[in-house]
């Protein structure tokens, strides 16, 4: 993975670190921390600001994605993170050149990742 930093809004704090750190393998902290956690992955941090009564991010519809990353095996992870419990698309060329998947995070936000 590319080095990316992202803050993503987060209705359930505590659900949402456990996802990112068992099902998709982050490296989590800030335990301490009321509003924040940190999950940090292969240089990829991501920042879960608690926000209960923000709009959901499945409210927004087709565009409830928050970010791309970039990957060497898409394959690859998209196989580790199905294993893990995951629910992913399936891998594909796009007609735009990439080969990508969508994972769904707990949250129902979508992180795509491409290689």
């Amino acid at each position: 993975m590319a080095r990316w930093a992202f803050v993503l809004a987060v209705p359930d704090m505590n659900t949402s670190a456990q996802y990112f750190r068992d099902v998709l393998g982050f490296r989590t902290s800030w335990e301490d921390a009321t509003d924040w956690r940190l999950a940090e992955r292969d240089g990829v941090r991501i920042m879960l600001g608690r926000c209960p009564t923000d709009m959901h991010p499945s409210a927004l519809g087709s565009h409830n994605w928050f970010g791309y990353l970039d990957v060497n095996d898409v394959d690859g992870l998209h196989a580790e993170f199905v294993a893990r419990g995951a629910v992913c698309s399936a891998p594909k060329d796009t007609h735009y050149g990439m080969r990508q998947t969508r994972v769904r995070a707990a949250i129902k936000t979508n992180l795509t990742t491409q290689g």
